[in-house]
């Protein structure tokens, strides 16, 4: 006779505020949602996360291919890469933290900085896991929404949102997904309230405005970078910070001893060696999103915003945003659908290759003939 199973109330053991917390899942993989809609994944123009669309070097490639020794466990310290790292940021190599992905490199700021109670300023819209990290650690978010028609920081708003009980300001800068900058004496002005401010420049390569060069300057600022957008290295969350000593040397506490793996580390050397390759692609992207938001531009149901990183953020001023995602979609074009606070019509379209902005371009204009 089968037993009856063994039950436990895990809901009671559960930290209630993570009971009360929303589920993050993500979308369908390329593999599921091509199979979803009878195309091949190669078939399909993904135009929806913000990846480069040429992919990684070949000297990416053939070093993790050629590569004899996974079997052994990979620097932890990491500091020859560190020491690569230096010259490509000009920032001392005892100044900067690799990490997997940006989303990492908050959750270790945020659990260095805040205990329950204390307060993170954010400026939606914006990303997600800004708010997720921070109500992990207990800490209550305040928002301080950017401009509403061009969505600029609204920088004094902040500095009069700061109060006590304020440990943190984030700022994406380009941020997604409105692909806009904030201003060097902007963020001065952030960092002489005393306050941590996090400058999130996932996006700099595409932008080529950065506020690193204050990290030397002001010890209560950090700069967080991505290798994912710009180097094609999504599929592998490479990122780094750049920080003051004070508060890097209570962030390795933190961190786990094999953070980065021998491939991740191989493929940041390898991307750090094809400068040429880089730097022609870069401005094949910056390009082409010239082209995309002039293409947009024509559209008489898109407003399209101007950007600095690879993406162009549009509202739909007359339609349906989703119908407009899901009807590209069956075309086998993939958007971001953002149904944001503040973003209740928008689309944010990822710069892809010359084809890929033609495909895009003849399925709106034969929409905009039925809106």
């Amino acid at each position: 006779m089968p037993s009856e199973p063994y039950e436990v109330d895990i809901e009671a053991l559960v930290r209630p505020d993570i009971v009360e917390m929303e589920s993050h899942l993500p979308g369908d993989s390329l593999e599921v949602a091509s199979r979803r809609l009878g195309f091949e994944p190669e078939e399909i123009i993904k135009l929806d996360a913000n990846e480069n669309p040429f992919g990684c070097s070949v000297r990416v490639q053939e070093l993790l291919a050629s590569f004899d020794a996974y079997h052994r466990y990979p620097d932890t310290l990491m500091t020859g890469l560190r020491s690569r790292l230096e010259a490509y940021t000009g920032i001392r190599r005892e100044r900067i933290l690799l990490t997997n992905g940006v989303s990492e490199l908050a959750d270790l700021v945020m659990r260095v900085l805040l205990k329950p109670g204390d307060e993170v300023i954010i400026c939606p819209p914006t990303v997600q896991f800004y708010r997720f990290y921070a109500n992990l650690a207990g800490a209550q978010v305040v928002e301080v929404p950017r401009n509403s028609s061009t969505f600029e920081v609204q920088v004094e708003h902040v500095l009069a949102a700061v109060s006590e009980r304020t440990k943190l300001v984030v700022i994406g800068s380009p941020n997604n997904p409105t692909g806009n900058l904030i201003s060097p004496l902007e963020v001065v002005k952030l960092l002489k309230t005393g306050v941590v401010v996090l400058v999130d420049e996932s996006f700099y390569e595409f932008a080529g405005n950065s506020v690193a060069n204050l990290v030397t300057e002001f010890e209560n600022l950090v700069v967080a970078r991505s290798f994912s957008h710009w180097a094609g290295l999504a599929g592998m969350r490479v990122a780094y910070g750049l920080f003051s000593q004070e508060i890097l040397k209570h962030v390795w506490k933190l961190r786990a001893v094999y953070k980065l793996d021998a491939a991740q580390q191989l493929a940041i050397e390898a991307v750090l060696d094809d400068p040429r390759y880089y730097e022609t692609v870069i401005g094949w992207i910056k390009n082409e999103r010239g082209r995309l938001f002039r293409q947009l531009r024509k559209l008489n149901f898109l407003q399209p915003y101007p950007s600095n990183a690879n993406f162009v953020l549009c509202k739909v001023v007359r339609g349906d945003a989703f119908k407009i995602k899901k009807r590209l979609e069956r075309q086998g074009i993939f958007v971001r659908y953002l149904n944001l606070p503040g973003l209740p019509e928008y689309l944010r379209i990822s710069v892809g290759r010359a084809e890929d902005t033609d495909a895009l371009m003849r399925c709106l204009f034969a929409m905009a003939e039925e809106l």
